[in-house]
């Protein structure tokens, strides 16, 4: 890290502390002895969602807490907290896989995989919108299929 005061470009750590999204460091000049700040910000590779249509977007975590919100309401088994605890795994687990492009389709499968496990209805409802059932028959295959791996 480069000093502030003589240039020099070698510096030692004396103090680092973390925040919410950077890390804070007081560092000292081996050239001259000033003290000075550094704050480090983690980099990020911004993941795009392609929809339906085509069209691409910058991930935005709102999006999918409307969607649970909307399938869990009035659902006193799922609180807000594991709603942002589901959208926080499935963005670190898209992260983690390196890709900087997903379908909206693979992030609503991965919504559905988090809700089966916590709220069946909450799961049906969620279900509904993702999978556009057009008529009652396609609903009732899916509640077919679940009570089948119930079971």
């Amino acid at each position: 890290m480069k000093c502030p005061v003589c240039g020099n470009l070698v510096s030692k750590v004396i103090d680092s502390r973390p925040t919410d999204s950077e890390i804070r460091r007081r560092r000292e000049c081996l050239s001259c002895g000033r003290r000075f700040t550094t704050f480090e910000v983690h980099e990020t590779v911004p993941i795009i969602v392609i929809k339906k249509n085509g069209t691409k977007q910058i991930f935005d975590r709102n999006k999918i807490l409307n969607g649970l919100d909307k399938a869990c309401y009035k659902r006193s088994m799922i609180t807000l907290k594991d709603m942002e605890r589901i959208i926080t795994e499935i963005e670190v687990d898209l992260r983690n896989s390196f890709k900087t492009e997903v379908h909206t389709s693979e992030i609503g499968r991965r919504v559905l995989e988090k809700l089966r496990d916590i709220d069946e209805v909450s799961y049906v409802r969620y279900a509904s919108v993702y999978r556009n059932f057009n008529d009652i028959e396609s609903f009732m295959q899916e509640l077919s299929a679940m009570k089948k791996d119930n079971d």
